[in-house]
Formats: C-alpha cells, structure tokens, sequence
C-alpha cells in the first residue's frame, strides 16, 4: 500500500465521484456517473496532474475496485460509498447467512449499548463484507480492529433489504443492535 504511486490521485478522485462532485468542477448523473473528459479537466485543474492512460491504472489498480467505467470508458462512477444521493442501480440480494463489520474498539458501545446498531452514518448504506479478514482491515483503518458478526440471513428472513455492490461490498440501510455480536475486539 505504501508503494502505490496512484494513491493521492485515486483519494481526490474518491472524493469527486463519492462525496463532492464541486471539488472537479463536475457533475454527476442521477446514477453516479461522470463524463471522463469533465473528471479529467477538473482534476487537472486542481493541479493535479491525470490523464485517461493513469485513470484507467487508478480504476484497475484500487485495491478495493472502487470505481467501474462504463462499457465504452467515456463514463466513471464510485461502485459505493457515497455521501450525496445518487442510485447506483444496486440489486436487491439474498445475503449469506453471515456478514461482518469492521470497526474500532471504540465505537462498540455506540454500536451495542444504545441499542442503535450500525447506521450509515454520513453514507447511504451500512457497508458489510462476507470475508473476516476483510472486517479486520476495514477496522484497523479506525483504530484498534473490532469485528461485528451480522446476522444477516435473519435480517433479510426478518424484510431488510440487502445488495451486493460491484467490488463485492455488501450493503443495507442499517443494521439494529438485535443482529450484532462481537467476535473481536471484545
């Protein structure tokens, strides 16, 4: 990770397709997606410096396949984890029976004490994985890893829509307390 020569670029560029569209100078679609030649122009008004050849080494390259282009590559999107309202055309998917949530020790009173659960927070959807180790990464990034298991097949037996997005990152509205219990970080 610390070698990537992509990695500043790839972060603005998450930024501009997940959050804040304005810091390019561009807009996206009602379903995410950007003009590539606009991303392009805006971010290299940013100073920074990003051509078509380094944007498809930044798509192909991230390591959680953050961004999809189009079929013809004139269009980029973030595959999840927005914070402005955008329909990324998810379909709806049974879930396994398991999912897992990555945190930080910190926050496992907020989670389990006050009886709310995950929320998406400043996101539209409560991200889940059906990898373990997955979990464990995603909480390091926060601190001291915890991991939530999810019971996710009694979620969605109990009407809670599921989706699978386009990097494999499950995601759900939220998930009450009632489906949560700690596996690490206890």
């Amino acid at each position: 990770m610390g070698n990537d020569p992509y990695k500043n670029v790839s972060k603005f560029i998450s930024l501009v397709l997940r959050h804040n569209p304005g810091a390019a100078g561009i807009r996206l679609d009602k379903h995410g997606w950007a003009d590539v030649k606009e991303l392009i122009r805006g971010v290299n008004e940013t100073g920074r410096a990003l051509d078509m050849e380094t944007l498809k080494e930044v798509v192909r390259t991230n390591d959680k396949k953050r961004f999809a282009f189009n079929e013809d590559c004139t269009k980029i999107r973030a595959n999840q984890g927005h914070s402005i309202q955008v329909d990324v055309e998810l379909v709806e998917t049974d879930p396994p029976d398991v999912l897992y949530h990555g945190t930080a020790t910190r926050f496992l009173g907020s989670i389990l004490n006050k009886r709310e659960g995950l929320r998406p927070g400043s996101r539209l959807y409560v991200h889940l994985s059906g990898d373990y180790q997955m979990a464990v990464k995603v909480g390091q990034r926060h601190g001291v890893p915890a991991v939530l298991k999810v019971d996710a097949g009694q979620m969605a037996w109990d009407g809670y829509v599921f989706y699978l997005s386009e990097n494999g990152v499950w995601l759900v509205k939220e998930v009450p307390a009632k489906y949560l219990e700690t596996i690490k970080g206890a």
